[in-house]
């Protein structure tokens, strides 16, 4: 599954960098989240609850942070599994001046294009609903981040 998307932050791309690498901002984000602990360099393991649909299952996942380029892009690569199967995917996350925001100027555009796979349980009881699902939890992780960086 391929989803793409473009967020708006009111803060430089610095503030913005910042918070995308603060796992605490994160653990703080991510819908479901149970914690996120650090697994050697540019790594974490993060444990978080999810929902698809009628179903609800918990995950563990590697999050491995490559190419960083602060405080422009990186990639994120994601292994998880759980009781009701997996979730693997990879994500580049761009960051670009924005020349104003609202009220503000210096604000930060975030493009972000990411590609998943799913299978087990989860996939076969919500295959169609992945899409808005993960979309939603998306855009749900970064309105958070826009209040928290």
């Amino acid at each position: 599954m391929e989803l793409s998307a473009d967020y708006h932050f009111a803060k430089p791309p610095q503030a913005v960098w910042d918070a995308l690498m603060n796992p605490d901002v994160l653990a703080g984000c991510i819908p479901g989240c149970r914690g996120i602990e650090p697994d050697g360099p540019d790594r974490y393991r993060a444990a978080a609850t999810v929902r698809v649909g009628p179903i609800t299952g918990n995950f563990t996942a590697t999050v491995a942070l490559s190419d960083l380029n602060p405080p422009h892009s990186y990639k994120m690569a994601i292994e998880g599994s759980g009781n009701l199967g997996f979730a693997n995917g990879v994500a580049t996350v761009t960051l670009t001046p924005a020349p104003d925001f609202g009220d503000s100027a210096g604000g930060t555009n975030v493009h972000v294009d990411a590609d998943s796979q799913v299978g087990g349980s989860v996939a076969r009881v919500g295959q169609r609903m992945m899409g808005s699902v993960a979309k939603g939890m998306m855009d749900r992780f970064f309105g958070c981040l826009a209040e928290s960086a």
